[in-house]
């Protein structure tokens, strides 16, 4: 195959299982300054928020915050395997959050590399049997940035539909939120504040997070 945007077969050689009584589990998000919390003046994101709401009474849970603002999928693909691997060590569950979008259109990239680097990261977790979750991108203000977030966010979801991945929406309902797009008025247009990131963690928190980490 000589098309470097071919997606791949998936093809998992383990399976994740979840660990018995004695649970250590770690959670790495990986992503862009959404993931990282950009703007939030209390310093929490989405990411502070779904973990400060996350009961896990018998679990030992750790979690690291991975994010960097302005990386695309391509940045997070390169990376994400050698900052998590020394965040597992001690770990018996390892878990990956990933959440990325609006800088690949910035950086150019095509809908099929997006979708690649997405299956990539998400093929080469599950073959090393860690547990996957992605969290799409939230709208912008700007309408015809949405409309190309729009076609990215379609390719992010059936991406994960084809592996059994749970994909939070975040872009479909927050585009005519009126609390989100206030929240991104008073800042750049992109990263919200308190309200907006309270917003997407509630998303994620709706969306099988407990569920995914076993603990419901």
């Amino acid at each position: 195959m000589t098309d470097s945007t071919h997606e791949p077969d998936f093809a998992p050689t383990q399976h994740f299982e979840v660990a018995g009584e004695d649970r250590r589990t770690t959670i790495c998000f990986v992503g862009d300054s959404l993931v990282a919390g950009y703007a939030d003046p209390k310093a929490l994101g989405w990411v502070g928020r779904v973990l400060a709401r996350t009961p896990h009474p018998g679990v030992e849970l750790n979690a690291y915050n991975l994010g960097v603002s302005g990386e695309d999928s391509t940045d997070v693909l390169a990376r994400w395997q050698g900052e998590t691997a020394v965040r597992w060590r001690d770990s018996n569950e390892r878990r990956l959050v990933i959440g990325v979008g609006l800088n690949d259109l910035r950086a150019g990239l095509s809908t099929a590399r997006s979708r690649l680097n997405l299956a990539n990261i998400l093929d080469d977790a599950s073959s090393s049997a860690i547990s996957t979750f992605v969290v799409g991108p939230p709208p912008t203000v700007d309408a015809e940035t949405n409309a190309r977030l729009q076609t990215l966010v379609d390719a992010q979801a059936d991406v994960c539909s084809r592996r059994r991945v749970t994909y939070v929406d975040c872009f479909g309902p927050l585009l005519h939120h009126e609390q989100w797009n206030a929240d991104l008025a008073a800042t750049d247009g992109i990263h919200p504040g308190q309200a907006g990131y309270g917003l997407i963690a509630w998303l994620v928190l709706h969306a099988g997070w407990q569920h995914w980490l076993h603990l419901d």
